[in-house]
């Protein structure tokens, strides 16, 4: 009996026809194999998965395979998406065993869940003869494969434990240099990105090399600028910053002229397998993708490399149309294979584009494409490459339309349709700011409606659920990353909206994982304290294909510790760090997220509050110049200012937007260790002074609330990419981010705000002020 037919993971419903009697996770399938005194096994992948296709087809479909599963095991099919605590367990495990990792994962366990034999990929032949050998072993020497998974299961659970008592990096600058320097040594100067193949891209690390490259060289007065600008370069900072600076330039241009990059529909493949980003595998991941046009975006408004900018135009505009469900999130994933084939879909042959261009252009298209008669992937097929701008891009242009028109009636890749939590929360961060970057409403209005699915469905009072599918929630709970990844999404939102709700919410999931998911020391666990018990509870601070749990947590808690003034925020996301600096010292690439945060706490990070009337161009001017010349790990809050009077002369805001009562009289404003959020992540001082009641708890509390905290909103709002996140502007009118609280008009006039550590400059109304105020590492108090 295969059980596997009401999930809600698109890859457990790909085994849901296996002769084999699939158990999903379940206390029932230990409990089925403690009753039959059989061993378990757990095989692990994803819907994507090639090489998951390719076994499931040898062995899973095989009618003799699966009877020597079902009579001597109990099988247990897990999405290490939907279940990554499950995951990074059993591959702890793998790579301990056999010293490298990947999916399919097969690994034999205990009823216990202690594994003792590890494995990926099996042909069919060698997988039955596994599966004969375990049973066997598990008849004849009980007591030996019993010692050993104990032995393991101990040996794992004192490996995962969290890195305690790790004080906060003292000097995080140098850290981030020596971490350059490291760095350099591994890249490859010819061909871009870092090692041998296969070669992945390297996001989190690029993040934190631009952020290093920007970060300035001098103090008040440099003439260097912190912030990129896309009207053209500038000298770098840090020491190492040329360097740095060089790499991302360097990898990103590679990735993008390479087929690793889809040179018609845009949107970056898992991975190439050799060193020349030219031959991809061809599966594509929405975390990627949304990682990839973030730091696109920002390549582009460091450097105004066009390029940078065309990639990240397009690969927002792939994962919208390729990725979006009905419901507003974004798809997990698509599949590498099509009609059986791993990349039929995207490779091509000379004939086939003569026959869809004709002969002239069709050898044109071979020419700037790279399609060869031997070919460059399987079959005499190529994959699609562009290694220089074409010198007709008129003639170029009405190719690509005609071939990617060609492709769409191919049969498509599957789509694992799934929306994960934190891949959506990486998506709403990454389009609301190219919305905002790039100019295009669109991103910002496809970042709310992900937003608005994540609140209304994922959120059910104050705990996240991993996925859902098809409006369905599914059964796993949240883990760290879904978390962090959804806060710092929310955020990012607020700044480019204006929608103060979203930090509210994002306050309430970051409560939620100081108080779940901490190890009590200012490390991190990866699942909740009343989560499943797994033979461990995870706890890795190491970057994977996406930030991990804790920098990611930790990024989010500096985001909001220095939108809210709140000193505990704040503190957390400097203890959270103390993992940082012994993977950063012996391995950077997997350390780049957190490197990418301790740059920001070395630019302050910038608190940027700009205020001014929705429909104003003035406002538009200084709200889009302070994304273009944000220093690393900047905030942003946009606000009318209407709450606060007119500015100097005429209310409360005054010349440098000090604070009411006997703070503004004093000329102060708020210092570190002045908590604003309280509760619910203001203070009530600032919430009265805005003409504000305070509330001891101002978020959703339950599923009624979740839901209306993400709930319709008006065709008008959504055209102009703003959601009202189910009238909390309405129902709290005068509420504002705590960075916007006493920050009015300047004479009438639109403002920007540029505070560091909670010591703001004077306020500026024009857009190139703006840029020379965000210049300045540290800022001159106001009046």
């Amino acid at each position: 009996m295969n059980r596997l037919s009401d999930a809600t993971s698109p890859y457990l419903l790909q085994h849901a026809g296996n002769p084999v009697n699939w158990w999903p996770w379940s206390d029932e399938a230990f409990a089925e194999a403690r009753a039959r005194d059989v061993p378990v096994l757990l095989s692990v992948g994803y819907a994507a998965c090639h090489w998951c296709h390719v076994m499931a087809h040898e062995s899973f479909e095989d009618p003799e395979t699966a009877a020597l599963l079902n009579e001597n095991l109990v099988a247990i099919k897990v999405d290490r998406e939907e279940r990554p605590d499950v995951d990074a367990v059993y591959m702890a495990a793998t790579l301990a065993m056999t010293g490298q990792g990947g999916w399919p994962m097969t690994v034999f366990m205990t009823p216990d869940g202690e594994p003792f034999y590890c494995g990926t990929y099996y042909p069919r032949e060698t997988f039955q003869r596994l599966v004969l050998g375990v049973a066997k072993a598990w008849r004849d020497d009980r007591d030996g494969v019993s010692g050993q998974a104990g032995r393991i299961a101990t040996t794992l659970a004192e490996r995962g434990a969290p890195l305690h008592g790790q004080a906060p990096v003292a000097d995080l600058a140098a850290l981030c240099d020596q971490a350059v320097t490291t760095l350099a040594a591994d890249y490859d100067e010819q061909r871009g990105g870092f090692g041998g193949a296969p070669k992945f891209p390297p996001s989190m690390v690029l993040e934190f090399l631009l952020r290093n490259s920007e970060r300035p060289a001098a103090g008040p007065g440099s003439d260097h600028a912190a912030g990129g600008q896309p009207d053209g370069g500038q000298a770098d900072g840090g020491p190492a910053g040329g360097t740095a600076l060089a790499m991302v330039a360097g990898t990103a241009h590679a990735m993008a002229r390479g087929g690793v990059y889809d040179q018609l529909g845009g949107g970056f493949a898992r991975y190439s397998v050799d060193a020349d980003w030219v031959v991809p595998h061809f599966e594509k991941m929405l975390y990627d993708n949304a990682l990839l046009a973030r730091v696109y975006a920002h390549l582009w408004r460091r450097t105004g490399d066009p390029l940078a900018r065309r990639v990240a135009h397009e690969t927002c505009t792939w994962m919208i149309r390729e990725l979006r469900t009905p419901e507003g999130g974004f798809a997990s994933a698509l599949d590498a294979d099509s009609e059986g084939q791993e990349g039929l879909f995207y490779t091509w042959t000379p004939a086939e584009l003569a026959a869809e261009l004709g002969e002239a252009d069709g050898r044109y298209a071979a020419e700037i494409f790279g399609v060869t008669q031997a070919g460059t992937f399987e079959h005499g097929r190529s994959v699609l490459q562009l290694r220089a701008d074409p010198a007709e891009p008129d003639r170029f242009a009405a190719v690509r339309d005609v071939l990617l028109a060609a492709r769409e009636r191919r049969v498509r890749p599957g789509r694992d349709d799934k929306v994960v939590a934190a891949w959506n929360g990486l998506a709403v961060a990454a389009l609301a700011e190219c919305g905002l970057l790039l100019g295009d409403p669109g991103f910002t209005a496809a970042a709310t409606g992900a937003a608005d699915l994540l609140a209304r469905l994922h959120l059910r009072g104050d705990r996240l659920a991993r996925t859902t599918r098809a409006g369905v929630v599914g059964p796993s709970a949240g883990v760290l990353e879904d978390y962090a990844s959804v806060a710092e999404g929310l955020l990012v939102l607020s700044g480019v909206t204006g929608q103060v709700a979203w930090v509210r919410l994002a306050g309430q999931l970051l409560d939620t994982a100081l108080s779940r998911f901490s190890d009590g020391g200012g490390a991190f666990y990866d699942t909740a304290d009343d989560g499943e018990a797994l033979i461990y509870r995870p706890a890795d601070p190491i970057d994977g294909p996406t930030p991990s749990g804790t920098f990611a947590t930790a990024d989010a808690l500096l985001s909001y510790g220095a939108l809210t003034g709140s000193a505990r925020h704040r503190e957390a996301a400097f203890a959270a760090l103390g993992a940082l600096g012994p993977i950063a010292a012996r391995y950077p690439r997997a350390a780049g997220a957190g490197l990418a945060v301790a740059e920001a706490v070395v630019a302050g990070p910038a608190e940027i509050a700009v205020v001014g009337p929705a429909g104003d161009p003035r406002t538009a001017a200084l709200h889009s110049t302070a994304m273009l010349a944000a220093p690393p790990g900047a905030v942003i809050a946009l606000g009318d200012g209407a709450s606060v009077g007119a500015g100097p002369g005429g209310g409360p805001g005054g010349a440098g937007g000090r604070r009411s009562g006997d703070r503004t009289a004093a000329g102060v404003e708020p210092g570190p260790d002045d908590d604003l959020s309280g509760a619910a992540g203001r203070r009530s001082d600032d919430r009265a002074a805005a003409g504000v009641e305070a509330a001891p708890d101002d978020g959703p509390a339950d599923a009624d609330g979740a839901r209306s905290a993400g709930g319709e909103r008006s065709a008008d709002a959504a055209a102009a990419g703003t959601g009202d996140v189910a009238g909390a502007t309405r129902a709290e009118p005068a509420e504002v981010v705590p960075l916007l609280a006493g920050r009015g008009l300047v004479t009438g006039a639109p403002a920007a705000y540029v505070c560091r550590n909670f010591t703001c400059r004077m306020p500026v109304t024009d857009p190139m002020e703006l840029r020379a105020a965000l210049a300045y590492p540290a800022p001159a108090p106001a009046g």
